[in-house]
């Protein structure tokens, strides 16, 4: 692995490694969400699911589509669902191990 993806890489889990951001990336497994669904999912205020938002899409890991007035966020990748998929699904391995 060469420095160049290493420190993508690290980028990407640093991201991850925020609990809303992480909240915010499985509730977009399955479908686009607006930031006021995403607010009541996670239960955060609209003004900072967006700034969490913002730090993703910068990061790659969302995209978003502008419906009028409303911004719609998506996974940007099966390779970003598959990863927030493996972080909880190994986060559920640590727990039975317990």
């Amino acid at each position: 692995m060469d420095e160049a993806h290493r420190t993508d890489a690290v980028r990407t889990l640093r991201l991850l490694a925020d609990e809303t951001r992480l909240h915010l990336l499985w509730h977009l497994r399955d479908a686009e969400r607006s930031v006021n669904d995403l607010g009541r999912l996670v239960g955060r205020p609209s003004p900072a699911v967006s700034q969490h938002l913002a730090k993703l899409r910068l990061g790659g890991l969302v995209r978003t589509r502008r419906e009028g007035t409303s911004i719609y966020y998506r996974l940007a990748t099966d390779h970003v669902r598959e990863l927030v998929e493996d972080v909880v699904a190994h986060a559920q391995h640590l727990e039975e191990e317990r």
